[in-house]
């Protein structure tokens, strides 16, 4: 952990032979037991990932998502949080974290995420679910589903 392009906030809590690649940047947030996570990779606080997941390089991982264990997430994939986001309040004043909602997601154990998605607040997607590349993801997306396209449409259902 002392690699100098890696920002490893102490409000971490890391699991045991997690491996983490250059330029990565962590703060207030859970990393379960032999977790992989790529370079340019952003996990922020109140975001709980599992064991034995895999976050590809230059992924988003914002506030309010759960990762459950053996998950995949490719490369370049986003979370958002909030389902209205804005830079200031109708009086023109910035806005502060008690002027949004945070909305949960969760991704559940199994599922794989691949490269360039990007997955809007609030949803969940299902244990072994897979969401093809490219895909937008706006509502749930039921266990052992194949999803794709924008906005994400079920492809098949898996045995």
């Amino acid at each position: 952990m002392s690699e100098p392009t890696l920002r490893i906030a102490p409000s971490v809590k890391l699991g045991q032979n997690v491996r983490l690649i250059a330029f990565a940047n962590l703060y207030g947030c859970e990393i379960g037991d032999d977790t992989f996570i790529g370079p340019f990779v952003e996990i922020q606080s109140d975001v709980k990932v599992g064991r034995r997941v895999k976050i590809q390089s230059h992924t988003f991982v914002c506030s309010g998502v759960t990762i459950e264990d053996e998950a995949f997430i490719g490369h370049g994939v986003m979370f958002t949080n909030d389902r209205f986001p804005r830079a200031t309040n109708a009086d023109g004043t910035m806005q502060s974290a008690k002027d949004w909602k945070c909305e949960p997601t969760v991704i559940g154990r199994g599922a794989s995420i691949g490269s360039n998605v990007t997955i809007l607040c609030g949803v969940t997607v299902g244990e072994g679910a897979i969401v093809g590349a490219g895909s937008v993801v706006t509502k749930n997306v039921a266990p052992r589903t194949v999803v794709a396209g924008n906005p994400a449409r079920v492809l098949r259902t898996l045995p």
